[in-house]
This record gives structure tokens, C-alpha cells and sequence, in this order.
């Protein structure tokens, strides 16, 4: 079978089970390309923003631009406009576009291919923040004060005109050279004020206990020039997203806030962890070597790790177990009765993402008409509670797809290894089995222990690769257990 083949066969029919749709019917696509070509949206009351210079930074090749920014001073702080695409205008309700998109939820992304929440007509162009064109946004201005507090904001729909698109990597570039690559472009300065707001909200997240776990996540990513056609890596994050997601973030808590206090609305929610599995991450970081006073909370503990440490990765590992249950939940009259997300340490929702979020788009709606003063009607409601369990799924159905992708190519890169004993490091130990990550290729993965193995968390160990299937993506490995294997 050719290069990719047989892999690509693999995902195929992990998004059939998953029940993932993909080419979107012929009357969707129809109504698509037409409300693509409609321009009505220029005749609304909108605020003209067009001579602002926004920017978007996305992963390259990124065609789905929901959000660009520009950021300013004002006075002693800062001025953040956050523009996100305004999906209302070419998705009508009760049409045949959003009722097929009410069957997708959200995005899908594969290594071999996007299924689109809203055709690529629409997502990838009519309503995408492509640079030097006018749009339809719905723009957050928020003010900040020299700390990074919020001060105030605004919500408006408006036009905007992206003037660049760029990727991490070149905003990186352009702050980390003291603002040379983009120096006589108009956006240079809200650049670099990107980094000055990002980290001074970094600061305030950890200040009120939120927490962040620098985990790399594993990709599988196609490389045309490899003879197996995809590749499995760890992702190493650039500071640029971390300043990047602050904007967003923020955005998100200003949405939170306002529809607490309209009394309506969905968040997106997340249950602190518990004292028993803050004490059972507190006896691993004590087996690990970590000093950890009674007197120091959890966050404070993550937040004071060393990088550097030869045992920080395990233990962020153990802790990825305290942060679970992210949930959306819709509200209409009292709030919900845990608001808040506890990795954020403060309330937040998802509406910066409508081109590939469903229930984005019905929290800008609202959050539009709360800002004019108006109220939604009971139909509106109906809409935001019946979403919610929508999200939930389409949540649920994405994170089976990206652990089963992984599972999948982690058997395709240890396919020719059967047999073959490898160096890896234990990230976790339960009876019967041990959890571990390969020195190389990049896997994580269980490994089953004998009744002679004595495994020690953070420490070097051997596994044998005892199995391969790549119809559904399993490994099987076996702990080596060395006194054994010296006898």
C-alpha cells in the first residue's frame, strides 16, 4: 500500500465511527455560496473600523480567521480592540446551513483532512478576517489598566479590514528582533504591545490561582517528503501563543461577565480539583524529590516548578489529572452553581471561535443585544439551553477523535518495532501497569509490568514493544524488567 495509504485508511474509519460528518449536502452547499455572495450586511448600522490596522495570527496555512486584534496605549494602560467574525450574517437561522451545522457542533480536525463546521464558502471566505478585505465582526474594546485589570469595554458590530495575516513564528520573530520585521507596518506597535498585554495578563492569571500545565501535546502531522507520509511529534509551544491566548482569554471572561449579570447566557465551566487528588499529586511531587510546604497552595506549587528539573515533565503529567470536566452550561435566571473555571481561576466563555465553534455564534448574538440594552426572547433562550448539551457532545466526539488519532499513529510508528526493546521514562504507576514515554519515537503510552517489576515514578525504564494493530490503533508493551533481564 502507498506511502500514508493505509494510515489514511485508519483515520477514514475512525471519524465513521465516531459518526463525524464530512461533504456537506448539495442544498447546504447551495445556500452556502449564495449568502456568500450577499453583501447585506453592509447596509447595517455598524461602527466603521476599517482604518484600524487589525492582524490575525493563526497557525500557517490557516484560512478560518474568527478573531484579529489591535492593541493600543491609553493613557497609564491599554486599549485592546479583539474583532471576531460576525458568522450571523451568512448563516440564517432555521436555514439549511446552520441545521447542518447543528448536526456538526464544532470543527474537526484530522492529520489528513478539516470537516468543517460551515462550508469553506463561508468559513474560509466570505466571513473569514482575510487581510485587506472589509468584514463583518463583532468587536470587543477593552480597556486595561498599567497592571492588566480590566477597566472597562464595549461590544459593537462593526466593519473591520485585517491588514496582515501572520503566524506565530513571524510575530515571534518581529517582537523577540525589538519590532524589525514589520517596522514601517502600522500594526508594528500592537505587536509589540501583544507581548506587554499578554504577559502582564499571564501575571494577573497566576496571581489569582489560575494554571496553566505546559504539557507538549503530541501532532501528527503530514510531511509529504517522509517515506510513511505523517509524522509524530511533540508540539514546542512559542511564547507568542501564550500571549495571543491572553487576548482571547480575556475576551472570553468580558463575555462571562456580562451575562452573569444579564442573568442568561452559557459558559464554559470547569470543577476545581478535589482534596484527594491534591493530596495524591502532593505524595507524587513528594516521591519525585519536590519540597512542597503545607503552607503552599496547588497553584502556587505549579506556578514556583523549575523547567529545568529533570522530573518537572513527569510531574505535570500527574497533574494533568486535577484539571477534568470541562463542561459548557447555559443559564437562564440564576447562575450556574459552580460559574467559574478552575484552570482560569475565574468565570469564562467560549465566543471568540464562531467559524468553528456552533455555540460562539449564539453568545456574540446575545451578547449584541445585551449590549444595546435589549433583552432575548423566549425563542433566543430556548436556542442558548438547547446548545449546550449540542457543544458538550461535539466536545466529547473532538477529544475521542484527536486520542484515537494519536493511538493510531503511535501504532504506525512502532509497526517495524515488534520485538524491540526501548528506552523510555514512567510518567505514572498503577497496579498491573506503568504509564511511559518513549525516549524516541515520540509515545506516550501504558505498558503492562510483571509481577517482578518494581517501577519508580520519574525514573529511566526499558519496554518491549510485545504488539502492533493499526486498524485500531493499538500498542501493546511490556516493562522490561531489568534485574531480570541482567540475570
Amino acid at each position: 500500500m502507498a506511502a500514508g495509504r493505509e494510515i489514511e485508511q485508519a483515520f477514514r474509519a475512525i471519524r465513521a465511527e465516531l459518526g463525524i460528518r464530512g461533504e456537506f449536502p448539495a442544498d447546504v452547499r447551495a445556500a452556502a455560496e449564495q449568502a456568500a455572495r450577499g453583501r447585506e450586511w453592509e447596509n447595517e448600522e455598524r461602527e466603521d473600523l476599517t482604518g484600524i490596522p487589525f492582524v490575525t495570527v493563526d497557525p500557517p496555512g490557516s484560512r478560518d480567521l474568527d478573531q484579529a486584534f489591535h492593541i493600543e496605549r491609553s493613557g497609564d494602560g491599554f486599549r485592546v480592540r479583539y474583532a471576531i467574525a460576525d458568522v450571523a450574517c451568512f448563516v440564517a437561522r432555521g436555514g439549511p446551513v446552520e441545521r447542518e451545522a447543528w448536526l456538526r457542533g464544532e470543527t474537526f480536525y484530522s492529520p489528513d483532512r478539516r470537516d468543517l463546521l460551515y462550508p469553506e464558502v463561508i468559513s474560509e471566505g466570505a466571513a473569514s478576517l482575510l487581510p485587506d478585505q472589509r468584514r463583518p465582526a463583532i468587536v470587543f474594546t477593552i480597556g486595561l489598566a498599567a497592571t492588566g485589570e480590566l477597566r472597562d469595554h464595549s461590544i459593537a458590530r462593526s466593519t473591520v479590514r485585517s491588514r496582515a495575516q501572520l503566524t506565530y513564528a513571524q510575530l515571534q520573530e518581529h517582537v523577540s528582533g525589538g519590532g524589525a520585521r514589520f517596522r514601517d507596518q502600522p500594526y508594528s506597535e500592537s505587536l509589540l504591545l501583544l507581548r506587554t498585554v499578554g504577559e502582564l495578563r499571564q501575571a494577573r492569571e497566576v496571581a489569582r490561582g489560575g494554571v496553566s500545565l505546559p504539557i507538549p501535546p503530541q501532532h501528527v502531522d503530514r510531511r509529504a517528503a517522509l517515506r510513511m507520509g505523517y509524522e509524530l511529534t511533540y508540539e514546542e509551544p512559542n511564547a507568542a501563543e501564550g500571549w495571543n491566548a491572553q487576548v482571547s482569554l480575556v475576551t472570553g471572561h468580558v463575555a462571562a461577565e456580562r451575562m452573569l449579570a444579564a442573568g442568561v447566557g452559557m459558559l464554559r465551566t470547569m470543577p476545581p480539583p478535589t482534596p484527594e487528588d491534591v493530596a495524591r499529586f502532593r505524595t507524587a511531587a513528594r516521591a519525585l524529590g519536590f519540597a512542597w510546604p503545607t503552607t503552599v497552595s496547588y497553584p502556587e506549587f505549579i506556578h514556583s516548578l523549575d523547567p529545568a528539573s529533570p522530573h518537572t515533565a513527569t510531574l505535570v503529567w500527574q497533574a494533568r489529572h486535577l484539571m477534568r470536566g470541562a463542561d459548557y452550561v447555559a443559564f437562564d435566571g440564576a447562575a450556574p452553581e459552580h460559574p467559574q473555571h478552575a484552570a482560569l481561576a475565574t468565570v469564562y466563555a467560549h465566543a471568540t471561535a464562531p467559524l468553528r465553534r456552533l455555540g460562539d455564534r449564539y453568545v456574540l448574538d446575545l451578547l449584541v443585544e445585551l449590549a444595546r440594552g435589549g433583552r432575548p426572547d423566549d425563542a433566543e433562550v430556548k436556542t442558548l439551553l438547547a446548545v449546550a448539551p449540542v457543544m458538550n457532545a461535539a466536545d466529547t466526539r473532538a477529544s475521542k477523535l484527536e486520542r484515537r488519532v494519536i493511538d493510531t499513529a503511535e501504532a504506525w510508528v512502532l509497526r517495524d518495532c515488534v520485538g524491540d526493546v526501548l528506552p523510555a521514562t514512567v510518567l505514572d504507576v498503577q497496579p498491573g501497569w506503568v504509564e511511559v514515554q518513549l525516549a524516541e519515537p515520540p509515545v506516550r503510552d501504558r505498558a503492562a509490568r510483571g509481577p517482578g517489576a518494581a517501577p519508580t515514578l520519574g525514573q529511566p525504564a526499558e519496554v518491549r514493544v510485545s504488539a502492533v494493530r493499526l486498524t485500531d490503533g493499538r500498542v501493546e508493551l511490556q516493562l522490561v524488567d531489568s534485574a531480570a533481564a541482567a540475570r
